[in-house]
């Protein structure tokens, strides 16, 4: 039989056309966001997409889980290996960040500056860290000051602050503000329970001080970017020093009124900035607090267990919603 051949439908079009058709329904039900539709609608046709973020985060616990390795190995071969040889490696690699760092560094300035290649913030974080390590090492070995960890603290907050606001590091920022906390006596293994009342003191001011310094860097315009950073910590502080005197049943009603109105401060925040971490924290700990209180008289464990789980499930369905009402507005 002659005759040209009958074209067969391209069968791949019609189906990327099938699903483009229904994330356009999906988009206008609001079920998806719009740019969610961009990104599913992306992928459909072949089109590459970034995994920045997910390589960014598995970079740096990558260099936590390396450093945290290095310590490891320093305490536990110390003896075999003999204090100058450690000491030189840890001096090593620390003068070799911090020279990379200083070398390829662009000139500061108050705003928010790029980074000169991708590898430099990496470098920065590492030498932070191996400084914490060599610095415990020595102090662990030859007791230099005593055990007076405070001054240690102090110490390495200091620097931390220089080279967060020097390098313009986020993540180096995070830890000048941890161990600053670490100075206001915030770690978890001075909490013995005659000394509660005095540490969650000095964690909502420690909390008071930070959210304040944020707020007065920003409004000079010093690296105004460091804003979120300055609140979350000190949020997430507040609310840990708020919930252990829920938990401690210390002065009646005060902490729980106190924590209810850190909640509500939180939430306002969140949705007057359309900050959706801020009215997850008021949220989440804000249910955490109330349902300690709740399941005091409970005696029963399937009614606390029956409570967890019905609660829970409505608390995660109304934090889903608002992160999509949240995607759909931003």
């Amino acid at each position: 039989m002659s005759g040209s051949p009958r074209i067969a439908p391209d069968s791949e079009n019609e189906d990327f056309m099938t699903i483009f058709t229904r994330l356009e329904q999906w988009e206008e039900r609001g079920i998806i966001s719009s740019e969610q539709h961009t990104l599913l609608a992306g992928l459909s046709s072949g089109e590459p997409f970034s995994l920045f973020l997910e390589l960014n985060i598995l970079l740096y616990a990558g260099i936590l889980a390396f450093v945290a390795g290095l310590g490891w190995t320093a305490a536990t071969w110390s003896r075999q290996l003999g204090d100058v040889l450690v000491l030189t490696i840890l001096s090593t690699s620390l003068a070799a960040c911090f020279w990379y760092c200083f070398s390829r560094a662009p000139a500061w300035s108050p705003g928010e500056v790029p980074s000169p290649n991708l590898a430099f913030d990496y470098v920065v974080y590492l030498g932070s860290l191996i400084w914490s390590v060599e610095l415990a090492y020595i102090e662990n070995r030859f007791h230099l000051l005593a055990g007076q960890w405070d001054l240690y603290l102090l110490a390495t907050a200091s620097l931390f602050f220089f080279l967060a606001y020097r390098f313009d590091n986020r993540f180096v920022l995070s830890l000048a503000l941890s161990s600053l906390a670490g100075w206001f006596g915030l770690t978890i293994s001075h909490w013995p329970s005659d000394q509660d009342a005095a540490y969650r003191q000095y964690a909502v001011l420690y909390s008071v001080m930070v959210g304040g310094a944020g707020a007065a860097l920003q409004r000079r315009g010093l690296k105004s970017h460091f804003f979120a950073t300055y609140l979350n910590i000190a949020a997430n502080v507040l609310f840990w020093a708020l919930l252990s005197g829920v938990f401690n049943r210390e002065g009646d009603f005060v902490w729980p009124l106190c924590l209810l109105a850190a909640c509500g401060a939180s939430l306002a925040w969140g949705l007057a900035r359309r900050q959706f971490p801020f009215v997850a924290y008021a949220a989440v700990y804000g249910y955490v607090g109330v349902s300690s209180i709740l399941i005091r008289d409970m005696n029963s464990g399937t009614a606390v267990l029956s409570y967890f789980v019905f609660t829970g499930v409505a608390m995660i369905a109304m934090l889903v919603q608002i992160a999509r009402r949240f995607g759909k507005e931003a």
